[in-house]
């Protein structure tokens, strides 16, 4: 499948109803996702008739996170190309590699971006929903900062936006324990914006309401808050990079994907 058909995109009334379009894999993020999803910001970024948009995954998932292949590539330990992402993906003007910019492409387009959250967010997937500016999340959904399961890091821009979101201590707890929490804990935790048994109804119709405001007045006031929302995010997202690369391909995260697949319990090294 081509990376246009993995993001969709329609716009009526200045409302850009933008959709990861992979429902048979949950909306897993492979190559074509990553690349549709960029392409996705880029194009809105241009656009003067949207005025908010709506991101959300089709069929049953907003998105489950990286797709499984990769992690298959891992445990025959594989390390360039295993995450489809690498740093080598870095475009002119841009603070992101393209695995970055999936999630943070939201931040730069100039109008508020509503994600409407459901089924399941893991790892890649909740990142690409924390990078949206108002999140609608179902209580029951399935939500996780799942890499270091993987012997990974978040390297998605979510350790910068995870930590403007709730307190650190939080933030540690969920990134080394991995664990699953539910929509409902999300809101309990400052990332979840509202609760909706109808997400994508919920996040349309709010959506509707801020197209009816003076889109020069809004495009401002997300100018202005992501002044602050965004401050050393260049730095930390090098740094993601420099992690991530030191990481991937190495004996204990091969080890963590390789037990996880044998279903066996984990024998790591200690760092030299």
């Amino acid at each position: 499948m081509s990376s246009e058909k993995r993001v969709t995109i329609s716009v009526v009334g200045g409302v850009a109803d933008v959709r990861m379009n992979r429902p048979d894999k949950r909306n897993a993020l492979d190559g074509a996702m990553f690349a549709g999803l960029a392409e996705a910001g880029d194009e809105l970024k241009a656009r003067k008739d949207v005025r908010v948009v709506v991101l959300s995954g089709e069929g049953s998932s907003f998105c489950a996170g990286l797709d499984f292949g990769s992690f298959q590539q891992m445990a025959g330990g594989a390390s360039e190309g295993a995450r489809e992402p690498r740093a080598s993906d870095m475009q002119e003007g841009r603070i992101t590699h393209l695995g970055q910019q999936a999630a943070w492409a939201w931040q730069e387009i100039p109008v508020p971006v509503i994600a409407a959250v459901h089924g399941h967010a893991l790892g890649g997937g909740i990142q690409i929903a924390l990078g949206a500016d108002i999140r609608i999340v179902h209580p029951d959904t399935q939500m996780s900062v799942r890499e270091v399961h993987w012997g990974l890091v978040p390297d998605m821009t979510g350790t910068l936006v995870l930590s403007r979101l709730a307190r650190p201590d939080v933030v540690k707890e969920l990134v080394f324990t991995a664990r699953v929490f539910s929509g409902k804990e999300a809101f309990d935790l400052g990332l979840a914006t509202r609760l909706s048994a109808t997400p994508f109804d919920d996040a349309m119709a709010m959506a509707q309401d801020i197209a009816e405001r003076s889109p020069d007045a809004v495009r401002g006031s997300k100018e202005l808050l992501n002044r602050l929302f965004a401050a050393g995010a260049a730095e930390q997202f090098a740094e993601e990079r420099r992690v991530i690369g030191s990481l991937i391909g190495k004996a204990n995260q091969v080890e963590a994907v390789m037990a996880n697949f044998e279903k066996r319990k984990t024998a790591f090294i200690d760092p030299a």
